[in-house]
C-alpha cells in the first residue's frame, strides 16, 4: 500500500511526514512526560525483547533468535507487541503507579491506521477503577491537545448500547446468525472465508464495518464488552457477564484500549491456555507463555486500571490526518 506521500526513485530517503510534523510530535511527548510527572507517575523501560509472547490469536510477533554466544543460553525472542506484562512485574514488585512511552511491533499490519513499528503510550494507576481511568485520560488529553478539540467532558456508551442504538442488534447476545443478517440488512458483503469464524469475529466485523464508520464525528468511551473479549480485563458476572474493558474512538479511530486490572493468576493461566488452544485451532505457531508474568500475579498485583494508547494515532487527531504514515519519519516501507 501507498500513499500519496510515500514517494519513489531517489526521493524515497526523506521522511514521509513534514518536519513541522515531527516537530508537534516531540511537543507531545514532552507534554505527555509533563503530565505524569505532575500526577506522580513513574516512568519506565522495559526490554524490547522476551522470550515469551502474546497469545491472543489476532496479535503475530516478530521474532529473532538468541544464539548463546553471549552465555545467555539459545532462545526464540519476541519483539513485544506491548509493555504490558513487564509492567505487571514492576507493579507486583511494588513500583506504585507507572508509565512507558515505547516503540512496539505487530505483524501483519500496515495499512492507513498501522504500522509494524509504532509508538505506544501505556500506564496502570494503583487503585483505579476503568471510570477513573476514564477519566484521567480525559485529563491527559486536555493538558496535550489544543483546548478547542477536546470535548468537556467524553461520552460513555456501554458496548451493548452502541450496538444496538447503530446496528440494532445486542451486542452481547447476539448469536452468529443474527449477526450474519444485521450485516446483510446494512448492505455489507462477507465472503465465505469468513464463515468458519466465532462469534466475536462476527461482532468485531459489525463494529468495523457499521459502527465505526458512524463515529466519524464522535468521541467516545466505550465499555462493558462482551467477556469473551475480556483480554486481561475482570468480567463481572451480570447477566450477561461483562468485561470491564473499554476504548476510546476518536472520529472513527480507536485510540486507546483500557482494562481493570485481571488479578487472579489462575483465571489468567486459564485464558493463556484457551488462547493457545485457539492458536492450534487457527493453525498459528504456539507461543512461550509468560510464567514469569503469572508468577508476578501470584505473588499479588494491586488492584488497578491500566491502558495503551496510541501515540501516533492520537498525533493524527491533532494534525487531522487520515495515514498514519503521514505522521511517521520513517513507516516501514522507507526504514
Amino acid at each position: 500500500m501507498r500513499s500519496e506521500n510515500s514517494g519513489s526513485g531517489e526521493d524515497v530517503w526523506r521522511p514521509a511526514a513534514a518536519l513541522d510534523t515531527l516537530r508537534l510530535r516531540a511537543d507531545l511527548l514532552a507534554c505527555i512526560r509533563h503530565f505524569f510527572r505532575e500526577h506522580e507517575v513513574l516512568e519506565v523501560e522495559t526490554p524490547i525483547l522476551s522470550r515469551a509472547g502474546i497469545p491472543a490469536p489476532c496479535i503475530e510477533s516478530f521474532t529473532t533468535c538468541l544464539d548463546g554466544s553471549d552465555n545467555a543460553g539459545t532462545a526464540t525472542l519476541y519483539l513485544h507487541t506491548s509493555p504490558e506484562f513487564p509492567m505487571k512485574r514492576l507493579l507486583a514488585a511494588g513500583s506504585g503507579s507507572i508509565y512507558q512511552m515505547c516503540r512496539v511491533f505487530r505483524r501483519g499490519e500496515w495499512g492507513k491506521l498501522h504500522n509494524p513499528e509504532f509508538s505506544m503510550l501505556e500506564w496502570y494507576r494503583i487503585g483505579f477503577d476503568e471510570f477513573r481511568l476514564m477519566d484521567e485520560i480525559e485529563l491527559l488529553l486536555q493538558a496535550v491537545l489544543p483546548v478547542s478539540m477536546v470535548p468537556a467532558s467524553i461520552k460513555r456508551v456501554p458496548y451493548r448500547q452502541l450496538f444496538q442504538d447503530i446496528a440494532g442488534v445486542d451486542g452481547l447476545t447476539a448469536n452468529v446468525s443474527e449477526l450474519q443478517a444485521c450485516l446483510r440488512s446494512h448492505d455489507v458483503a462477507f465472503s465465505d472465508a469468513l464463515l468458519e469464524q466465532d462469534v466475536d469475529g462476527w461482532k468485531d466485523l459489525v463494529l468495523t464495518e457499521i459502527i465505526v464508520p458512524a463515529l466519524a464525528d464522535r468521541v467516545l468511551f466505550v465499555h462493558d464488552y462482551p467477556a469473551s473479549q475480556a483480554a486481561l480485563a475482570r468480567v463481572d458476572e451480570g447477566t450477561p457477564p461483562v468485561a470491564r474493558r473499554f476504548e476510546l474512538f476518536w472520529h472513527g479511530i480507536e485510540i486507546a484500549n483500557g482494562f481493570f486490572e485481571l488479578t487472579d493468576a489462575a483465571e489468567q493461566n486459564r485464558r493463556f491456555a484457551a488462547e493457545q488452544q485457539q492458536r492450534r485451532k487457527l493453525k498459528l505457531p504456539e507461543v512461550v507463555l509468560d510464567t514469569r508474568m503469572i508468577a508476578a500475579l501470584r505473588e499479588g498485583l494491586p488492584e488497578c486500571a491500566g491502558v495503551a494508547l496510541g501515540i501516533d494515532r492520537l498525533l493524527m487527531v491533532t494534525t487531522g490526518q487520515t495515514d498514519i504514515r503521514n505522521v511517521l519519519a520513517f513507516p516501514i516501507d522507507r526504514a
